[in-house]
């Protein structure tokens, strides 16, 4: 039964989604996205980069690729994690981890609408949650979360940003130990996390755990309005299986969405509901005065179990194996999207509270009532396409449902669960994007399909395709696509925002009089080279169109270099790069204001070019200089001009 489900899982991929042969009248849709020369993009748009461990940033409606945010992998073009300022940010109780499986940006909301401060993304890998600055479009700080493993559903914000929070995908021993696999029943659970963030500088910190059964929790988004307060979990194998989840994971009807109260959750935190467990993780941030990073190590959690915090948490009967979970902008309807689902479930939030009330459970599972399915379904939508993943809302009364396996964008109308519309896509969308889809007021002109395969659509490229999305109109009655257009890494899921919003919050320069960093050159006379043991210290500056200083004698062989490099510049977009031949790390990318360190270690006596590697002037070229390095033994004295 299980070969025949893939047969079909497989043909319905591949079938009836073959690129058409008709080239038909795009020249409308072509009007639509051209931006021309000099104009600026309506909406940013922000797509993970899955594997890649990175943040990307659009334009839309053109699709033009802006910029590679560096967040949780080393990053060559910048330095990011190879320079001494940014090697902390990477730092887990793991050791140093340069790389990461990032997959779900979320913009900070402010009573639940995009405000444009931040976006948080999540490293499903190695459990870690980050906070990117939108005035800089910089990583600000990562937080690892401990007694997790799989950090998918993770980081969706609440209506004020009071919370970002997240939820174990794989479910292990907590806290993790030494166990037979086949005792999964015993001692896997799963845990949710709520991670606090300032609401002025955005500082994050891990407020409390709830320990949960050892089911896969998988996608997650918090309530609004009238469900303000609550946060829902999606989670699946609710057999507890172990192995061969393909199929022992798929016997249930009905899998969970599992409903938080998190007020009620700090209630119980603050009359001291929680045990305190022993563990270690690690809170990075870069301190934007000081031009550094630094990590802290932090030693405990606090975590609340529903056995002692009645009314906490409930379980609402979900069929089948549901990925995403989505609220309405009203905030009542609560949808869920079931891989293996013929159709697309929605809760009533109102009924939810009502069915809590009259007690109409069915049954509970470690200290967590479950409601009955009846008692709180609002609707079904039928004939909602093959393998329905995940829903967001146009502001108008509409939502919008990606189908895996029939490839395919449908969308309907809340309250009737009527389908009106359905277009293909090319080929097995994943997620998809409203510019404020997630939010109480959606910016309701695009959609844009995150597709997973992208066979026929590009120039090939070797055995590895490239990933795409796809940019739809959704201003009228029915669907129309504008564009196809590359993506870096996968783009799993993204997030939209109005440009005008970002735009006035934008960061031109650093302001070289607030920069404290320790090695910072205030100017060209201060500029000096000094040996500490094997040690030399480089205080260089860079200005248009020259280092100094630019010609360096007295390294030996085996000596650490350590160029502290200050931009003097202040004026927008005049960064200055740094590359020394040999460097064995990365570049360095220093924007105007800021200093950035980068070690090198010469192995061999001669004479070493460095140069700039960011084009900044006419004579680009000639900003250059040297180092000449001798054998250990030298006694050439250390000088610089």
């Amino acid at each position: 039964m299980f070969f025949l489900m893939g047969v079909i899982i497989v043909s319905a991929a591949f079938s009836g989604c073959a690129p058409s042969n008709e080239e038909g009248d795009f020249s409308g849709a072509a009007s639509k996205v051209y931006v021309a020369p000099g104009k600026y993009d309506e909406f940013y748009a922000f797509m993970s980069g899955g594997f890649n461990g990175q943040l990307t940033v659009y334009g839309l409606p053109s699709g033009r690729l802006f910029k590679i945010i560096s967040v949780f992998s080393q990053n060559p073009e910048t330095g990011y994690g190879y320079s001494e300022e940014t090697k902390p940010m990477l730092m887990t109780s793991y050791g140093f981890v340069p790389w990461d499986d990032a997959h779900h940006p979320e913009l900070s909301q402010t009573d639940g609408v995009p405000d444009g401060r931040w976006i948080f993304i999540n490293a499903n890998n190695t459990t870690r949650v980050a906070r990117i600055d939108l005035s800089t479009f910089e990583t600000a700080e990562i937080i690892e979360i401990p007694n997790s493993a799989g950090n998918h559903g993770s980081p969706f914000v609440t209506e004020n940003t009071e919370y970002v929070i997240a939820s174990t995908r794989f479910s292990v021993p907590v806290p993790n130990r030494d166990v037979p696999i086949d005792s999964y029943k015993e001692n896997f659970k799963g845990t949710l996390s709520f991670i606090k963030v300032d609401p002025e500088k955005g500082n994050m910190e891990i407020a409390f755990q709830i320990l949960v059964p050892g089911f896969d929790y998988d996608l997650a988004h918090a309530g609004k309005g009238p469900s303000h307060g609550w946060a829902f979990f999606t989670s699946y194998n609710s057999e507890q299986a172990n192995t061969l989840l393909e199929i022992n994971a798929s016997q249930n009807d009905k899998d969970f969405i599992a409903a938080v109260n998190w007020k009620l959750a700090e209630k119980y935190l603050a009359e001291g509901k929680a045990k305190k467990i022993n563990t270690e993780y690690y809170r990075n941030y870069f301190d934007e005065d000081k031009q550094k990073a630094f990590s802290e190590k932090r030693s405990s959690v606090y975590v609340l179990n529903p056995k002692d915090c009645p009314g906490m948490i409930y379980y609402l009967p979900t069929p089948k194996s549901p990925h995403g979970v989505d609220v309405d902008p009203t905030g009542e309807y609560i949808v869920a999207g079931g891989k293996l689902a013929t159709v697309i479930p929605v809760h009533s939030f109102s009924k939810m509270l009502k069915a809590i009330e009259n007690k109409e459970f069915d049954g509970e599972i470690d200290g967590i009532p479950i409601l009955k399915y009846d008692a709180v379904i609002a609707g079904e939508v039928e004939n909602p396409g093959l393998g329905p993943l995940h829903t967001e809302f146009d502001g108008k009364g509409y939502a919008y449902t990606s189908a895996f396996i029939s490839s395919e964008i449908v969308k309907w109308k809340l309250g009737t669960w009527e389908v009106v519309d359905r277009i293909p896509t090319y080929y097995s969308i994943g997620h998809l994007m409203i510019p404020g889809g997630d939010s109480k007021k959606p910016w309701g002109k695009y959609v844009v399909a995150l597709n997973k395969i992208t066979k026929d659509r590009y120039l090939p490229t070797g055995p590895e395709l490239c990933q795409s999305a796809q940019l739809i109109d959704i201003s009228g009655d029915k669907m129309q696509l504008l564009l196809d257009f590359p993506t870096i890494g996968e783009p799993h899921y993204a997030q939209g925002i109005p440009a005008e919003i970002l735009m006035k919050r934008n960061k031109k320069f650093y302001e070289l009089e607030k920069n404290s960093h320790p090695d910072k050159t205030a100017s060209e006379k201060e500029t000096r080279v000094e040996r500490k043991g094997n040690e030399i210290h480089v205080y260089m500056t860079a200005t248009r169109t020259h280092f100094k200083p630019d010609n360096i004698e007295g390294v030996k062989v085996g000596d650490r270099v350590y160029f502290h490099i200050t931009n003097l510049e202040q004026d927008w977009d005049i960064p200055h790069g740094f590359a020394v031949k040999g460097l064995n790390n990365s570049e360095l990318l220093i924007m105007p204001g800021q200093t950035k360190t980068i070690e090198w270690v010469p192995q061999k006596e001669g004479i070493y070019p460095f140069y700039c590697t960011d084009f900044c002037s006419a004579l680009h070229q000639e900003m250059q200089g040297y180092v000449r390095v001798s054998s250990k033994n030298s006694n050439v004295e250390l000088s610089f001009n």
